[in-house]
């Protein structure tokens, strides 16, 4: 018998996060909601992280961006991303400092919130289908591996590829990368399957982040880019200041899960180029 409380919606999960009520990883909950990975950052760096996004669309596809030291998202719902995810990370210079369950103390008015795509989203749609989530089953989080795969760089960002592995028979590989595919704001299909010795994961009992997941005799290893990857380029690049989830504790939010977000990402809500002063004369 589960002991871990369902939430059905994402507003009735925020509420749980607010209160304390539930701290824990989030795959699983609110089905047919979109989850999201967080990144918060100063301002001063949100022009290039958005570079690093948008020349990694698979680990990190934008489904939100904050206005500068808005706590909101309305777009995605009644949000307030002070309080509303489960465990934060705190990183200074690029290294990780601490986890805490509120960062309300920490907020600053340059902050800019980023929201990614998270392949918890479309989780329910592989189960309703008849193919099983064993980390949901075994109410645990996914596992999470660093790959020898490098990401492009944007700016000051770039590291290596973070992917989430979950099993399945060789013979439904078609399907599940098939369901996968109607989720491009959600990481989207599959970036590999197969010896996972081929992207440089050496152990899969051995995750970077997550929990380790048993794969079943007669079932091969699927690997979706993750959301996680931007936590290894922060460690490389290095910012003096930066929040983001802790691994597997989404922002959950209450957007149909297979309705991609609309974000104007032509239009920075948080910088102007010197260009663009000029031609102000200011």
């Amino acid at each position: 018998m589960s002991h871990v409380k369902k939430y059905k919606t994402g507003l009735d999960l925020r509420a749980g996060v607010r209160t304390g009520a539930f701290r824990g990883q989030t795959a699983g909950q609110a089905p047919n909601h979109l989850q999201g990975n967080i990144v918060i950052l100063p301002k001063r760096y949100a022009q290039d992280f958005l570079l690093y996004c948008a020349n990694n669309p698979k680990p990190c596809p934008v489904i939100g961006i904050s206005k500068p030291g808005d706590p909101r998202l309305p777009d995605l719902g009644s949000i307030d991303i002070r309080s509303d995810v489960p465990s934060y990370r705190v990183f200074k210079d690029g290294e990780l400092e601490t986890e805490v369950a509120d960062i309300s103390a920490l907020w600053r008015s340059d902050l800019v919130t980023f929201v990614l795509g998270c392949s918890f989203t479309f989780e329910e749609a592989l189960i309703s289908n008849g193919y099983p989530v064993r980390h949901i089953e075994a109410e645990q989080n996914v596992p999470m591996f660093r790959t020898s795969l490098e990401t492009m760089p944007g700016g000051i960002f770039q590291g290596p590829l973070v992917v989430t592995m979950r099993s399945y028979p060789s013979e439904q590989i078609p399907a599940i990368y098939g369901l996968s595919a109607n989720y491009p704001h959600a990481h989207g299909t599959p970036v590999y399957w197969g010896a996972p010795e081929a992207i440089g994961i050496k152990d899969l009992s051995a995750p970077e982040y997550g929990d380790p997941i048993q794969v079943p005799e007669g079932e091969t290893p699927v690997f979706w880019a993750c959301g996680v990857t931007p936590q290894a380029a922060i460690s490389r690049a290095k910012p003096d200041f930066c929040i983001t989830h802790a691994p597997g504790c989404m922002l959950v939010t209450d957007v149909a899960s297979d309705i991609p977000p609309k974000v104007d990402q032509s239009i920075s809500p948080f910088w102007q180029s010197k260009h663009n002063v000029n031609q102000n004369g200011e």
